[in-house]
């Protein structure tokens, strides 16, 4: 448990044990590792409890292999919890940006936190979950900007 006291206030150890758990699956993947917590961090801590006390939520790593497929292991939607919580990194985000990488997590923690819904006026979900990592501090990079 003190490695939570690195990644979080102490005050917020017992708010964050789940998602401390969850951390380690990228233990072997530092960068990524780092990226993550950079973004927990940012995260309010309602946002935080909110993961925390869900049983649909999970962040974990792509499973996936030329010869195999993919692979997942998740928490099925269910009447308490009707939409999917898991946030899936790909490892390929460590060769990404520091920029780029926690947008994109930002991105994904931001769906998982509006349940893949839209956020006050924004129904669009992809534009909700922008907006949304953006007022987190996790700006849509300038080069990931579609043309018009």
């Amino acid at each position: 448990m003190e490695v939570i006291l690195e990644i979080f206030d102490a005050s917020d150890s017992e708010t964050c044990e789940k998602i401390y758990e969850q951390l380690h699956a990228f233990s072997a993947h530092p960068l990524l590792h780092a990226h993550v917590v950079t973004v927990l961090r940012r995260l309010p801590t309602v946002v935080l409890a909110d993961f925390n006390d869900d049983p649909a939520f999970q962040i974990t790593l792509e499973d996936y292999s030329p010869e195999r497929g993919w692979k997942l292991f998740m928490v099925c939607p269910s009447l308490a919890s009707p939409v999917s919580r898991c946030v899936v990194l790909r490892r390929r985000l460590e060769q990404a940006s520091d920029e780029f990488a926690q947008y994109v997590i930002a991105h994904e923690f931001a769906h998982a936190f509006l349940r893949n819904g839209g956020w006050g006026a924004i129904t669009d979900i992809e534009e909700a979950a922008d907006a949304l990592a953006a007022n987190w501090g996790f700006n849509r990079p300038t080069s990931f900007m579609r043309q018009p």
